[in-house]
């Protein structure tokens, strides 16, 4: 494997298990951008970290990296709403980071397009 490709590899897979720990640590930064119309909304922090914590693992061995890719791309339009939320909710409270808010809607398809990258079965 390319160095760059390693790098790319292993910097996702360590950017999803720090993202789904983060669920644990704090909760409550999720809890705030729940949507109102879901249930549960500590089970769904606390699964969505599970879920990154195992893909960004899954990332690693080549016999699993494709599942995990395809998996990621599931877990990113899963929690879409979530980041929708999180822009109304700086939208109504006139937050100044709004801007970051609406930046991460396009960020998701970039994360999209880098799990895509290895939904591939060729070995890299």
């Amino acid at each position: 494997m390319q160095d760059w490709k390693k790098i790319s590899l292993y910097g996702m897979a360590g950017f999803y298990i720090l993202a789904g720990i983060n669920h644990f640590v704090n909760p409550g930064f999720y809890k705030k951008i729940m949507p109102p119309w879901l249930d549960g909304h500590y089970a769904l922090i606390f699964i969505s970290g599970v879920a990154e914590v195992v893909v960004g693992i899954l990332l690693l061995p080549v016999k699993t990296r494709q599942l995990a890719a395809w998996s990621i791309i599931a877990l990113l339009i899963a929690v879409f709403p979530a980041n929708v939320q999180m822009m109304i909710n700086f939208r109504e409270e006139q937050n100044a980071y709004l801007w970051i808010a609406v930046l991460r809607l396009p960020l998701q398809l970039l994360l999209i397009w880098w799990a895509y990258k290895y939904t591939s079965h060729k070995k890299m």
